[in-house]
Formats: structure tokens, sequence, C-alpha cells
């Protein structure tokens, strides 16, 4: 068994509750390749921001489970030799399906975890996540729970619609799991195709406009749970220059839609204090990569164009750290 300690790692506890008190939300950004990782850790040197580095199982299992701890502790390493002297990293599972998965990634040196029980009947999703819970809090690992379903698609899960979480659940829940934080559903949505055409509204542009965020269930649930860490999954704001770039040189992404920034910011100064971002930077990446092979066709070294999508990735990490979630100079 792995130490998160090891790794050089902490866990989501008091990131999360300085987040909480003064007002601001940490990424949760995932990953599923180095690229894509380094440009997460080269933003949160550059902004001084804590980050939650996050996977799917379909990622972890992409990446090959016993790869992760080491690519994690030198990502701690990359980041001290940016010149962070002391980042504030966190290593989490994201929508874990089962105790074993949990317990597997906990002895792979996971400082958080999350157990994504909102699928079942509220009995059973207690239940299941209490079971993380009590494993988890052995080695003072985190736990994020879920309540409510989440629209779109997830790693190897996917929900056709959302169901908003049900504000006289939450005590019951936290009081019974013992859960650190808990994921809600007020409308976001896994994926680049967060809402249809017909959900949305067309401004004065033509531009498709979505549904705002159920902010009443949100501040319910705030009374509920007075100073508890509440996290927002499927948040990807699906920057529209890249949806255009990407349709630009090929793409086919029609009415690919995220959540407005503005939303997101005005949930960050509320008690979400952990927000989860993913499709954003690969809609980057694809954008860099058909843009770059549009125009220099012969180039066949990856060398050259990863590394002009990690930068592109880079920047887009960091206007979110900066200018969207309010957690930079945190560190």
């Amino acid at each position: 068994m792995i130490n998160y300690n090891e790794l050089g790692v902490v866990n989501t506890k008091q990131m999360l509750s300085r987040a909480l008190k003064e007002r601001y939300a940490v990424p949760g950004f995932n990953f599923c390749h180095l690229e894509q990782v380094q440009a997460i850790i080269q933003a949160i040197v550059e902004t001084k921001s804590p980050v939650i580095l996050q996977i799917l199982k379909s990622d972890r299992e992409y990446i090959g489970p016993k790869l992760i701890p080491d690519m994690v502790k030198g990502l701690v390493e990359y980041a001290k030799d940016l010149g962070l002297e002391k980042p504030q990293i966190a290593l989490h599972l994201d929508h874990g399906d089962t105790l074993e998965l949990c317990k597997n990634c906990i002895d792979d040196g996971f400082s958080s975890v999350m157990i994504d029980g909102s699928h079942l009947p509220f009995e059973e999703n207690i239940k299941l996540t209490k079971s993380v819970v009590d494993y988890a809090h052995k080695f003072n690992v985190t736990v994020e729970g879920e309540l409510g379903v989440i629209a779109g698609a997830e790693g190897y899960k996917y929900s056709k619609i959302s169901t908003y979480t049900e504000p006289e659940d939450v005590i019951n829940f936290v009081s019974h799991t013992g859960c650190d934080s808990l994921a809600i559903s007020i409308g976001t949505a896994h994926g680049s195709y967060k809402f249809t055409a017909e959900q949305c509204e067309k401004d004065e542009r033509g531009v498709l406009v979505p549904p705002p965020l159920a902010f009443n269930v949100l501040e319910e649930i705030e009374r509920k749970l007075s100073d508890f860490p509440i996290v927002l999954h499927g948040s990807s704001t699906v920057p529209q220059d890249k949806v255009k770039t990407i349709n630009l040189y090929g793409g086919k992404l029609k009415d690919a839609i995220g959540i407005p920034e503005s939303q997101l910011a005005k949930a960050a100064k509320q008690a979400v204090c952990k927000i989860n971002i993913d499709s954003d930077s690969r809609l980057t990446m694809t954008a860099s990569i058909r843009k770059f092979f549009a125009e220099i066709p012969y180039e066949y070294d990856p060398r050259i164009y990863l590394a002009i999508a990690r930068d592109d990735m880079k920047e887009v990490y960091k206007h979110l750290i900066s200018n969207v979630l309010g957690s930079a100079n945190k560190l």
C-alpha cells in the first residue's frame, strides 16, 4: 500500500475548507495524458493555485493504474522545479462506482476519492458511500459523495436527464455517510453537449444561451448544510472559439455549448468550493491539433504539435483559475 504522503500530495479537507471560507472554488481538473497534466501543473505554478488532479476509472485504465503513483509523484516535483515551493495538489478519483475501485485507488496513493451512488435508491447510496468513508478515513483520505443525477456522459456512465438534488435529503445523507464534500445537481451536465438547442434561447447574435443554473436549489442546500463543501460536476464552459476552430478545420461539433463563466463564478462565491472541468482542455487540444495539421500538413513530429496544444491548454487553465474560479494566489 502507498500512503499518499509518499507522493507529496495532500487530501482535500483543508483545501476545500479554506476555499469555502474565502469564497472561491478549487479547480478539479481531469487528466488522461501527459501533456494535459503538464499544462495543469504549469498553470497552477504561474497562478499560484491549489489543484485537485482527478481521474476517471476509464482514464485510469487508459494510462495504466500502476503508472499513476510515480507519475503524480513526479508532477509534484515538477511543480517545485518550476518554482512552486509548496504545491497544494490532491490526487482524486472522479466518479468511482464501487467500494473495490475506491479501495484500490486509496491503496495506490490517492488522497481523495469520489463514490458516485447517485443512480441508486437513496438508502443504497447512503450505504455505499458510508462503506467508502469507513475505509478511506482509516487512512485520512477524504471522500466526496453525490446526490442528484447529472446528465451527460462521464467515463463509462451516461444519463439522459438531470435530476436536481433534493435539499431535504442533504442533511440525512451527510450525517449518515460522514462524507467530506457533496456533489450536487443544479443544472450542469457532463461533456460538450450539455443542452439541446430546444433547451436554450438565442441572443441577438443568434448564439445559443443555456438555461441558468438552479441557484435557488443551491441556496436551499446552503441553508440546510451550513459551511459544508459543495461540488459542481459537469462544469466545462465549452469555449466557443475552440468549437469554431474545430469546425473550421473539419470538425462537426454542432450546438456544443457549456456552462457560462458568469454562472460558475457566481457559484464559486457561494458554498461551491470545488468545480470540475474536463471538456475545455479536450476541446482546446483538438482545436490546436486540427489547426496545426491544416496549416502544416507535412509535419509528423508529435513533440511539435503536442507542445503547441499543451501551451494552449495551459492558457485555458490559467484563465479559468484567475477569472472564473478565483483560486489564483491562494498558496
